[in-house]
């Protein structure tokens, strides 16, 4: 499915990401540093006061490290949401995470888990990897499999594939949904369409992007499929949906995607949205409540309510 109408929201947005030169973080190699050592000196300080206002959170510790769930006080159903954030594995989970997990929550009234993984570039993929997976495990030990539902944003989506992929492979249950949110698919960032791309994009850019990959793959090669999940093959990982907009330097990743999943005969709900920027579904923005209400369709899918 392709939205070819941009709001005048969406496009005061992109004008003002320009007008303050915010692409600057990811284009320049010296402030993709900066803002790495910015975002991890504030460390894990948890959902924000409007989340911990209206909703139960729970805080438990996998690997030592912190995994909130936050549930409606009343009236919550037995779907629960895996959500692994974004920031291109170096940067800490934002404000607006937060609410977006409050607004699926309102929306659908699941509860919705999110585990605190570390970052690089103090930790690598391998160690990551081993967390996101003892995380799921827990997740999934008081879940039935018809109620998991995995999602991610950016270099969360791909943790999220990864994940999903590595559990079919074991023969494990996958979840039931896999919802990609802009979805950072291919570490090697080799397609050739993108560096045409960066150059429509306000927010992201090449060189902030491969130095986060460089960061996170250590020794590995970024072919490696936990550091790329867009490879090999496709089926029997439930159901997947991808959300993307057309002034995201990983949309040629989501096309491949799309391409990919037809060529092999794999279903993919695919959702390419005119003039948006990467992450724009955790936006303040028309067509970011669009996207809200299909990803809620998801979550809603042979919906039970609790007892």
């Amino acid at each position: 499915m392709i939205r070819s109408k941009t709001s005048l929201t969406a496009k005061s947005l992109l004008a003002w990401l320009r007008l303050t030169k915010r692409k600057r973080t990811y284009a320049e190699l010296d402030r993709f540093r900066r803002s790495i050592e910015s975002s991890q000196a504030k460390g894990d300080r948890g959902p924000i006061r409007a989340i911990r206002r209206r909703f139960d959170v729970e805080r438990s510790e996998v690997d030592g490290r912190p995994c909130y769930t936050i549930r409606p006080r009343r009236g919550g159903v037995a779907k629960r949401v895996l959500y692994f954030h974004g920031g291109a594995y170096v940067h800490q989970i934002q404000h607006d995470h937060w609410r977006f997990f409050g607004r699926l929550i309102d929306r659908t009234g699941c509860s919705v888990t999110v585990p605190i993984y570390p970052l690089a570039p103090d930790h690598q993929c391998p160690e990551t990897t081993a967390f996101v997976r003892r995380a799921y495990d827990e997740f999934a030990a008081v879940t039935e499999p018809e109620d998991r539902i995995v999602m991610g944003d950016s270099a969360g989506a791909g943790i999220a594939l990864g994940l999903t992929k590595a559990l079919r492979d074991e023969g494990r249950p996958v979840p039931k949904e896999t919802v990609l949110l802009s979805p950072w698919l291919d570490l090697t960032m080799s397609h050739p369409a993108q560096p045409a791309l960066d150059e429509r994009d306000p927010y992201l850019a090449l060189t902030g992007l491969n130095e986060a990959a460089r960061l996170y793959s250590g020794p590995l090669p970024r072919t490696d499929p936990r550091l790329s999940p867009l490879s090999g093959d496709l089926s029997g990982l439930g159901a997947l949906t991808v959300y993307i907009g057309t002034k995201d330097v990983l949309l040629a990743d989501a096309r491949r995607l799309h391409t990919l999943c037809t060529e092999q005969g794999v279903p993919l709900g695919y959702h390419e949205y005119e003039g948006m920027i990467h992450a724009w579904m955790l936006a303040s923005i028309p067509e970011a409540k669009l996207a809200l209400e299909e990803i809620a369709h998801l979550v809603d899918r042979s919906l039970v309510k609790s007892v």
